[in-house]
């Protein structure tokens, strides 16, 4: 199973990638915006993601251009109605690893999206993602605190990933509702707010920072040798 990203502004193509993918046994979070399309790209959570060159707030091309400066090696299949030799050949020199033109055959973006998962090193999952006293368990899905194992829920593991690969910065409430959920910010919805309770409570409220009307922050705990 990988965890793909799409980025298409026509809500009803990114949901019929969307619904073909996890029926494939995939997990997809979907973004509708250049800015949005970066923000994500560049969190080192997805395996792979599927771009649209015209997007507002930020076109494609500068999206994968800002991708491949800042040395994020996630597999980019643009996938866009411009069909051009130019636009393709600006794509794969500007770092994209396939183009596909719109209208498409779903089966053949499938078969593209495992080939360039199989050619992706499998570093990722190799150590367990782990800040200051808390590691989790990819295979297991579960964490570590100091030692001590703890079970977490499917949704439970996949919030404190984000965190914990994370750690340090700010999230928003919408950054970690699409991130974890798949699904765009519902400002009367308290289920972060749940969950990062369950989270405080499992493995200590000293990991997570609150910070009024902006998000939260996971708080790395050192580990020292000796005593406490």
């Amino acid at each position: 199973m990988a965890r793909i990203l799409i980025a298409d502004d026509e809500p009803r193509i990114a949901a019929f990638i969307a619904k073909g993918l996890r029926a494939a046994g995939h997990t997809t979070t979907s973004v509708g915006d250049g800015i949005r399309a970066l923000d994500y790209g560049s969190s080192g959570e997805f395996d792979l993601l599927i771009l649209d060159i015209a997007m507002p707030r930020m076109d494609g091309f500068t999206v994968l251009s800002a991708l491949r400066a800042m040395d994020c090696a996630v597999p980019v299949i643009v996938l866009t109605a411009r069909d051009s030799l130019p636009d393709t050949l600006a794509a794969l020199d500007g770092g994209a690893d396939d183009y596909m033109s719109k209208p498409f055959r779903f089966e053949e973006l499938l078969s593209r999206i495992r080939l360039r998962l199989r050619e992706t090193p499998a570093v990722r999952e190799a150590a367990a993602p782990a800040s200051g006293d808390v590691s989790l368990d990819v295979d297991l899905r579960c964490a570590s605190v100091r030692g001590r194992s703890i079970p977490l829920s499917a949704r439970e593991f996949a919030m404190a990933r984000v965190f914990v690969d994370n750690a340090g910065k700010l999230l928003s409430r919408e950054q970690l509702l699409s991130r974890v959920w798949g699904y765009d910010f519902d400002g009367s919805s308290n289920v972060v707010d749940v969950y990062v309770g369950y989270l405080r409570a499992k493995l200590g409220p000293e990991h997570f920072q609150s910070v009024r009307g902006a998000g939260y922050r996971f708080i790395p705990v050192l580990v020292r040798d000796g005593t406490n």
